[in-house]
């Protein structure tokens, strides 16, 4: 009977050790199947006309890849980019994804934050932070997402809205950075010390049996059938 109780404590100990490394597993999967589930898909980007001329780069498996340090460096690569006033920031984008090895779908992703409709807000924010910054005056302008206002619009502004536009992306990229690496770490931390919990108590689930080895032979055989406490014949 002892060497039973032993065996099945045993397995007690294995399947609650499987269930805890399997958990501590799907800890550090979830936040990568969360964004592989909403970043852009892989055809999507790869017909991008202006990303063509990067050619086999945006093939790179390593490019696709999702960890922490890829995603998070992934937003601020974007963000940042998304405060470039030139109609190619997604191959500014793929560049610096290339270059520092960082998630590509999502560092072109996150551009798209800037878009017809958000550009103008966003632009002359940034314009009115470089002016802020350099003393100027503002003054009353329209952007447009064309290389003729570049040519005409921009030569009166360049200095603070470039100045703006890298002061509000180095902003913007950087939170971006620092939301995804805590957020990330964040969940880790927590889904291990649930780990830690569940192993514990599967631990303390288990009761605490004395374990003594099963006794063979014809002396157990003799011990078992002598009566313990029998009184002398009279």
């Amino acid at each position: 009977m002892p060497t039973t109780v032993r065996a099945d404590t045993s397995l007690e100990c294995d399947y609650s050790s499987a269930v805890v490394n399997q958990e501590s597993r799907n800890a550090i999967r979830m936040p990568r199947q969360f964004f592989k589930r909403h970043m852009p898909q892989a055809a999507r980007i790869r017909k991008v006309k202006s990303l063509r001329v990067l050619g086999r780069w945006i093939y790179e498996p390593n490019l696709w890849h999702i960890s922490r340090r890829a995603t998070a460096g992934a937003f601020f690569i974007g963000l940042f980019c998304a405060f470039i006033p030139f109609p190619t920031q997604m191959i500014f984008a793929a560049i610096l994804a290339i270059y520092w090895r960082c998630n590509l779908p999502i560092s072109v992703g996150m551009v798209w934050v800037s878009n017809p409709l958000t550009m103008p807000p966003i632009f002359y924010g940034a314009y009115l932070v470089g002016a802020y910054t350099l003393g100027v005056t503002p003054g009353e302008v329209e952007f447009e997402a064309s290389w003729s206002w570049l040519g005409e619009g921009l030569l009166n502004i360049w200095q603070p809205l470039l100045l703006g536009c890298l002061i509000c992306g180095l902003t913007a990229g950087g939170c971006g950075y620092m939301i995804i690496d805590v957020l990330w770490r964040f969940h880790v931390v927590s889904r291990w010390r649930a780990r830690r919990q569940r192993k514990k108590a599967a631990k303390q689930s288990i009761p605490n049996v004395a374990h003594q080895p099963a006794q063979s032979g014809p002396r157990a055989g003799q011990e078992s059938a002598t009566p313990e406490n029998t009184s002398p014949s009279q």
